[in-house]
């Protein structure tokens, strides 16, 4: 199935199902011990938008811990850079309609939560069709390592997605039920 069949068919059953769902509250008791979650961390993260799974909850977790946390702000040409944030900062709203952070400082998160439409066992993904998330992950793998965490809920899950060169396989993906290694 092309990706763009998937993506309908995901997006149409995320939203029927989406207020069904419960999300845990201790995922972060459910990342792998291999993660380095000292508190000089930065975390990365998304504004949830169109049912996705509800990354603010995780961040404000973090936040909460001490972490240093930041959003993406979406710039020309289909690329993006993330910006320190805290839950108490203002944000504005995105040519896309996403809200965003003012920017304030730029940063390169060492861990980034990355949103997801469809997802199968090999940790490929696939997003809204912009290859925002891709561009960023090939760029800050130029700067740094950075640990990739696919947040989805568990019926986002198909048998096969047709990778090209420039998609990105993830780290991990958690979802409500389950957590892909």
């Amino acid at each position: 199935m092309s990706k763009f069949k998937i993506r309908k068919k995901i997006i149409n059953i995320r939203k029927k199902k989406y207020f069904g769902i419960k999300i845990s509250n201790n995922i972060l008791d459910n990342l792998p011990k291999r993660i380095n979650l000292s508190k000089n961390k930065i975390i990365g993260g998304y504004f949830p938008i169109n049912f996705e799974f509800d990354c603010l909850q995780i961040l404000n977790k973090f936040y909460s811990n001490g972490y240093d946390i930041s959003l993406p702000i979406i710039k020309r040409n289909h690329q993006m850079d993330f910006y320190k944030w805290s839950p108490n900062d203002p944000l504005t709203i995105s040519s896309f309609g996403i809200p965003q952070p003012i920017k304030l400082k730029k940063v390169y998160p060492d861990i980034i939560f990355v949103p997801i439409v469809a997802f199968d066992k090999y940790r490929n993904r696939i997003g809204y069709g912009g290859g925002f998330y891709d561009r960023y992950l090939e760029k800050i793998s130029q700067i740094k390592k950075c640990i990739t965490i696919g947040l989805a809920f568990s019926h986002q899950k198909v048998n096969k997605i047709n990778v090209e060169n420039f998609d990105k396989k993830l780290d991990l993906i958690l979802t409500e039920k389950l957590m892909q290694k």
